[in-house]
């Protein structure tokens, strides 16, 4: 242990045990000192030892610093007038404020009012207000600084422990987020192999070309499927932090996606409006996820269409819309997350979503995600 954790360690110890010693050489060495040494000894070593204990019962030391008090006015003169009980009871009146609550509290304010009418008279004195009032400011002074460091204390207690909730619940927010995007790629890449296997089996024999080119998508979208998975929770190993990861889902690599789906079957424009600026983490994520979503939809419930997909980058949002002209029902997704998850993740970031069967035929999903800073 070091001298500076031994010395924070029994820092009451010796504050204690330092005012005994100067409050006990006051006595003996005070060639003016008007009180009885007999009792004078023994009363400071119980004041000091009191001080020990300043934290846990801080009411001991305070009410023995009246007692010395009135013990100096009745029966041992100039005891209470030594510099080493001075700093004694203001450390008491301290320790009191700092370390009472509740009834303790009010015993402890009432002890500070005893004490100051009894430091300021002197026996065979007149009442003066100047005095009264010079020790209710030296021994109101400690008190109120004792309230303010708990007032402060118990409010840091407060943020350090609102902190570590919203800790907690980042992470949860974080694991579920996390949940949802491999929800999404399963959901995604089983989709497109499902189309793929059932189109391959009924041109197995008739076109083994396109049979072949089903198998590729296949092992494609697997592989693709296979290595998102492997991100994603590589990111729930808390120990297990230097994965390669591969690149994170992002508008930048909407192509790859649209291709994906083109190979699926679907024929899909891509239209890109206004220029292309660095988009939040977030963002990037939640609007490459939602065109995925409605692109799959698009595929599944569709029917023969074509989709166009509009990425459109504002100063303040960037805007996405994707419509097909098939007959179907797109907004459904089976049991999954589908057009509620999309909502989930645009109400995050305070975006609109609007989506439904378009008048001229087909469906069309239109997204607003506000950029943070934008907002």
């Amino acid at each position: 242990m070091t001298l500076r954790e031994l010395t924070s360690r029994h820092a009451d110890r010796l504050i204690a045990a330092g005012l005994a010693v100067v409050y006990c050489a006051e006595i003996a060495t005070e060639s003016h000192f008007a009180g009885d040494r007999a009792i004078g000894f023994p009363a400071a070593l119980a004041f000091c030892a009191a001080l020990v204990w300043r934290r846990r019962a801080p009411l001991v030391a305070l009410a023995l610093a009246v007692v010395l008090v009135e013990l100096s006015n009745l029966a041992a003169p100039a005891l209470a007038e030594t510099g080493a009980f001075l700093v004694g009871i203001l450390l008491a009146i301290y320790s009191a404020g700092r370390y009472t609550r509740g009834r303790a509290l009010i015993v402890g304010v009432a002890l500070v009012a005893v004490v100051t009418p009894l430091a300021a008279i002197e026996p065979g004195d007149p009442v003066a207000f100047t005095d009264i009032a010079f020790f209710a400011v030296l021994f109101g002074g400690p008190w109120l600084v004792g309230r303010y460091a708990r007032h402060r204390s118990e409010r840091e207690r407060v943020l350090v422990a609102e902190r570590d909730v919203r800790a907690q619940e980042a992470v949860a927010e974080e694991r579920t987020r996390i949940a949802r995007e491999l929800h999404d790629v399963v959901a995604h890449a089983i989709s497109l192999i499902v189309l793929q296997a059932r189109g391959g089996r009924r041109m197995l024999s008739d076109d083994p070309d396109e049979t072949r080119r089903a198998l590729d998508v296949i092992e494609h979208a697997g592989e693709q499927a296979l290595g998102e998975m492997r991100r994603l929770l590589g990111l729930l190993r808390d120990e297990e932090l230097e994965l390669t990861l591969a690149p994170p889902p992002s508008l930048r690599r909407i192509d790859e996606l649209v291709a994906g789906t083109r190979a699926s079957g679907l024929p899909v424009e891509v239209v890109i409006e206004g220029e292309p600026v660095e988009l939040p983490p977030g963002v990037d994520v939640s609007a490459y996820r939602i065109v995925q979503e409605a692109l799959t939809n698009a595929l599944k419930h569709a029917g023969p269409a074509h989709a166009r997909v509009t990425i459109t980058y504002a100063s303040d949002a960037v805007d996405l819309a994707i419509v097909d002209d098939g007959a179907g029902a797109t907004g459904a997704n089976g049991g999954g997350y589908g057009l509620a998850g999309m909502r989930e993740r645009v109400a995050i970031y305070g975006g609109r979503l609007e989506a439904g069967v378009r008048p001229e035929g087909g469906y069309a999903l239109r997204v607003r995600l506000p950029l943070p800073a934008a907002r």
